[in-house]
């Protein structure tokens, strides 16, 4: 189980699963596999609900180290990050999108969604996107050594864990209505993923 960041900037009241109304998803995976399309459409979905794309919160609330131009990626940083959620998590009902999985604290969520993408789709949405050679072939080979489920494996409970593909529309739509259902019949701590 992971701890909270030492640094908490407000003094919070540690809420737990048990605690919220609503439950909290984390949706994960290698950069491309539709993480933030699938959070948009469940925003849509679940409007009692707040979606967090935390790639674009890092970098309106500056919550990062700065700028690697090796890697053409921000250098995130894990306590400004963990601070800054640290109240929205508490109260529930959070969509959260992020290819990073394994410095969250365990209690935050209640269904860590890890989409899996075909590499030669994988390969065609991050040519789009305009990804350097090297930038790509890194993203292509973590999919490979599936990089992010082994992070989520190692720091969530298997209950919670979901790992589904995402490499057509029909795919999409199905994960999406899969979180919607589990969400409406969330009844708090100990409610299994879907498929469990």
């Amino acid at each position: 189980m992971r701890a909270a960041p030492l640094l908490l900037t407000r003094a919070i009241r540690i809420m737990t699963s048990a605690d919220r109304a609503l439950p909290n998803v984390l949706i994960t995976g290698t950069p491309g596999t539709g993480k933030t399309t699938m959070g948009a459409q469940l925003g849509a979905l679940l409007p009692a609900f707040t979606r967090v794309e935390l790639g674009e919160l890092i970098k309106a609330k500056q919550l990062h180290a700065g700028w690697d131009a090796e890697n053409e990626a921000y250098l995130w940083d894990e306590d400004k990050i963990c601070d800054e959620l640290e109240e929205p998590m508490s109260r529930g009902g959070v969509i959260l999108d992020f290819h990073g999985a394994d410095f969250f604290p365990e209690r935050w969520f209640d269904l860590v969604v890890v989409l899996r993408t075909d590499n030669s789709v994988l390969h065609g949405r991050l040519s789009a996107r305009r990804y350097p050679a090297k930038k790509l072939q890194e993203n292509i080979e973590a999919e490979i050594m599936q990089v992010v489920l082994d992070e989520v494996i190692e720091s969530y409970q298997d209950e919670i864990i979901v790992e589904w593909q995402s490499d057509s529309l029909e795919q999409l739509e199905a994960n999406v209505a899969r979180v919607a259902e589990w969400a409406g019949s969330w009844a708090g701590a100990g409610t299994r993923a879907p498929g469990k």
